[in-house]
């Protein structure tokens, strides 16, 4: 079993525990959303996996965060930002500006790449170095934004 898996289970466990239902709700949901790809996909997933299927979920909700707070739905706007905060706690400390846009530039330079038909090997390889820890529309806005300019 993954540790990402493992640490998911363990904090189902000790939140059934302490009796926090909405908390052990949101965790039950994705723990069945990584199941169910275990199933579909006819094996075991690992922590890359898992932490993919995160994001997917994170991605989910702040889109419906985004309409529901454009509706004015504030009580389903709380729901969301609830359940964003509770799988970030999963998911590995994300990068800052800086240290994403020199990792970039790095890349950029290590592989001479100096048009956007280069983009799609640098985003390949950027995309595995920053797993979980970037957004990937982020990500292609600096790489695509240092190739042309």
């Amino acid at each position: 079993m993954s540790q990402l898996k493992q640490t998911l289970s363990d904090t189902i466990k000790t939140s059934m525990k302490a009796r926090e239902l909405e908390r052990v709700k949101v965790l039950r949901n994705v723990q069945s959303v990584v199941k169910q790809i275990e199933i579909d996909r006819q094996t075991e997933l690992d922590d890359a996996q898992v932490l993919e299927v995160l994001q997917k979920q994170l991605k989910q909700r702040h889109e419906s965060l985004s309409i529901f707070t454009e509706n004015g739905r504030d009580d389903l706007a709380s729901k969301e930002q609830f359940e964003i905060d509770i799988i970030n706690e999963f998911m590995p400390k994300q990068m800052d500006d800086a240290e994403l846009a020199a990792l970039v530039n790095t890349e950029i330079k290590a592989q001479g790449a100096t048009s956007m038909r280069d983009m799609g090997s640098v985003m390949g390889v950027l995309k595995n170095k920053t797993a979980g820890r970037a957004d990937p529309a982020l990500i292609s806005k600096l790489v695509k934004d240092a190739l042309q300019g």
